[in-house]
């Protein structure tokens, strides 16, 4: 297997120039690996106030992209015996026991019938645990103002309290559906992370800190930035939805990433560079090794990246039009189920909110990985998600 057809690279940076010449992001880097060879694309600003520009090591919030991350923690725990994947998560989350459902969607939130059955680690890991992103209008079910009053609304910011305070708030609320009964996004990697942690008998950041940052080189991952490397933190923006001009979401000096979080979002809270996330591709790709050892087995790497979802659980389970037509979820990520457009079936890894994706594909033994900080303005892929994944499958060399 070769690498990448030199001539072809340049049409990732004249199409990602266009996207900020046209004022869609205000800058990216854009990273393609296959073997050894790796193609790095930076073009625009960090801020769009002081100009200074995008760099190979410039630091991103990338959202979502935490997720596979997560999975893959508690899936080293699994592997030493400290977690199992079918065991109700009570004996370590008593919070959760005892689970009261929604008699209804849109039913009050006292109005409930039991859960069938606890919740279990693969629960978590598959999405299907119960609880998650209502797919309607904010506001438009009683249960989404309950979430909203108890501040565990899915969105682009981390909780403002611990822990066990966030599990606490959680319990107080009904599930939406019953445990295995469908897929829905979100909330089931925040709960893994409280459940990593008390397995670990460690804080969240310190368990991925030493058990997977810190063996593959990932000195730039973590769920704040430091002083030292503040300056390196891009300005994140959205769009206005009532004037469609583009505003500052968050700073990056002073910001809510230039600090300790009080929660360390297992489901979206992780800052990361695009070196760095590739060094956890590599990983992924490799079956667990690394240079130097092994993070996971092959068929833990396995397990994760195999759609776990039944035809009725995805029928059940609404995300966006054409969604499930292509698509699967493994553990923390999606997965290629048929080939709808270049990625591979097999292909592997998840978006984020913030603007970025990374997708892995072993039969290319392809890594494409996009960082920009410009806020999604929906769930379905964004147009230049779809043009770089296009345009590292158009630069293989054979």
């Amino acid at each position: 297997m070769t690498g990448f057809a030199a001539q072809r690279l340049g049409r990732i940076t004249d199409t990602m120039q266009a996207y900020v010449d046209r004022g869609e992001v205000s800058g990216l880097v854009a990273l393609i690996a296959r073997g050894d060879a790796v193609h790095v694309v930076t073009v625009g600003v960090q801020d769009l106030d002081t100009g200074v520009g995008m760099a190979r090591d410039t630091i991103f919030r990338i959202a979502s992209m935490t997720k596979p991350i997560a999975a893959a923690s508690a899936m080293i725990l699994v592997e030493e015996g400290r977690l199992r994947l079918d065991e109700p998560v009570d004996r370590l989350l008593p919070e959760l026991a005892n689970r009261k459902v929604l008699r209804t969607l849109g039913s009050e939130i006292d109005d409930t019938v039991p859960a069938n059955r606890p919740i279990t680690l693969r629960d978590l890991l598959t999405f299907r645990c119960g609880f998650g992103a209502v797919m309607a209008m904010p506001g438009t079910y009683p249960i989404q103002r309950a979430m909203s009053d108890a501040g565990l609304s899915p969105g682009p910011s981390p909780a403002d309290c611990s822990p066990d305070e966030w599990i606490t708030r959680l319990a107080q609320l009904p599930l939406i559906q019953q445990p295995g009964e469908s897929w829905l996004y979100h909330t089931g990697s925040e709960i893994l992370g409280v459940l990593v942690a008390r397995a670990a008998g460690a804080t969240f950041e310190t368990f991925l800190a030493e058990r997977i940052f810190a063996p593959l080189g990932m000195n730039d991952t973590g769920f704040h930035v430091p002083e030292a490397k503040i300056d390196r933190l891009a300005t994140s923006y959205m769009m206005d939805r009532e004037t469609g001009r583009t505003v500052v979401y968050d700073a990056g000096r002073g910001g809510r990433w230039s600090r300790p979080p009080a929660f360390a979002s297992g489901g979206g809270g992780l800052v990361s560079t695009a070196d760095d996330y590739l060094a956890f591709s590599r990983m992924m790709l490799a079956m667990g090794k690394y240079d130097g050892g092994r993070i996971l087995s092959r068929p833990t790497v396995e397990l994760m990246t195999t759609d776990q979802l039944m035809p009725a659980q995805k029928a059940a389970s609404p995300f966006y039009p054409g969604f499930w037509d292509s698509t699967g979820w493994g553990f923390g990520m999606s997965v290629t189920t048929a080939r709808h457009g270049y990625l591979t079936v097999g292909s592997f890894g998840w978006d984020g909110g913030m603007g970025t994706t990374a997708r892995n594909d072993p039969k290319e033994g392809l890594t494409c990985i996009l960082l920009t900080q410009r806020m999604m303005r929906g769930p379905a892929p964004e147009g230049i998600y779809t043009d770089i994944w296009q345009l590292a499958y158009q630069a293989l060399d054979d």
